[in-house]
């Protein structure tokens, strides 16, 4: 790794600019084919893999929307109607839509993969979200879509996520997992406003002294998850398995990811985050990660649109390892 990494800067340094000055660009490339073990990587079947479930605790109020807005949302995305939908079509990137826990029976509707766990989890104010078999069900799920996409030479994916509910859900992993308090944690979601917040505030406050301390990352998502952000990390920790760039959304992709870094640090080499969301704890989190969004635009849609807003960075830091002349083969004279 050592050798690689040396050639690696050692290409990016000496392409024909000053030293350092396509900044994260060249932090990005060397990331890249040090993933890949690579000098010269490539990006195959790029795919966003959007994640949709239901959420018991959505019965509380906690969200603006009401818990029917998931299952309508999925069709939005079938009849490629969404952000996301657009910014794939614009940026060259696959979508793949996957049932995790909708509240809704769509049959055999073309375009969705089926990997439904139950319809929605329970009210985590009163109860587990989910079962420990039930988790490990969403784990496997995750990673089973990742195989087969790894199976077809895909080599990047994006996890994005859709679930009226799912930042108290993200709120809950976060504030658990990193000793961040839970007001840090907790923001407007869907577009709360100040009533609306404090509300959701405090019926997660009340979950959390319902449940007491908890700070293993499995007991955390059977005690809060979502079975769409489990099925997220199952296909995150798979994606790190197969040598695959992981290109993470915004608040809850990122913790959807804090729960496989919990598991395995090294994971973290693989992961790409694609912006700092709008949502108040996103940025917290991303500090405890230590990590550098690649964009800020104040988004907060979730659906992976970060991750298809971002991919064209991702292009462009591949691009230039590849096909920009160094200053010997360009004949250019180098610093003195």
């Amino acid at each position: 790794m050592g050798d690689l990494q040396e050639q690696l800067q050692h290409k990016i340094d000496y392409k024909t600019k000053p030293l350092g000055a396509l900044g994260q660009l060249e932090s990005l490339a060397l990331q890249i084919g040090l993933v890949q073990k690579s000098l010269s990587p490539f990006l195959v079947k790029p795919t966003i893999l959007l994640f949709a479930a239901d959420h018991g605790i959505a019965d509380e109020g906690v969200s603006a929307y009401p818990k029917d807005v998931t299952y309508q949302m999925v069709s939005n995305f079938l009849n490629q109607g969404a952000a996301i939908n657009v910014f794939c079509r614009q940026n060259g990137l696959d979508l793949k839509l996957i049932d995790a826990g909708v509240d809704f029976d769509f049959g055999n509707t073309t375009g969705i993969i089926n990997k439904k766990i139950a319809r929605g989890t329970k009210n985590f104010l009163h109860d587990n979200a989910m079962s420990h078999s039930q988790l490990l069900e969403c784990l496997d799920a995750g990673a089973s879509v990742v195989k087969e996409l790894k199976d077809e030479g895909c080599n990047v994916i994006g996890c994005g996520e859709m679930g009226i509910g799912n930042t108290s859900s993200s709120s809950m992993i976060m504030s658990c997992l990193t000793d961040i308090p839970l007001e840090k944690c907790v923001g407007r979601g869907t577009g709360l406003d100040k009533n609306g917040l404090n509300n959701k505030l405090s019926i997660l406050q009340r979950a959390m002294a319902f449940h007491g301390p908890i700070t293993d990352p499995m007991k955390v998502m059977e005690t809060y998850g979502g079975f769409e952000i489990c099925q997220m990390c199952g296909a995150m920790i798979e994606a790190y398995k197969n040598d695959m760039l992981i290109l993470v959304d915004g608040f809850i992709a990122t913790n959807a990811f804090l729960v496989a870094y919990k598991m395995n640090p090294q994971i973290k080499r693989n992961a790409i985050f694609c912006h700092q969301s709008d949502e108040q704890g996103h940025k917290a989190l991303l500090d405890y990660l230590d990590v550098k969004a690649l964009l800020d635009l104040n988004v907060r849609v979730g659906e992976g649109t970060g991750c298809a807003l971002a991919y064209p960075l991702v292009r462009a830091a591949v691009a230039f390892l590849n096909e920009m002349d160094s200053f010997e083969e360009a004949g250019v004279s180098n610093k003195r």
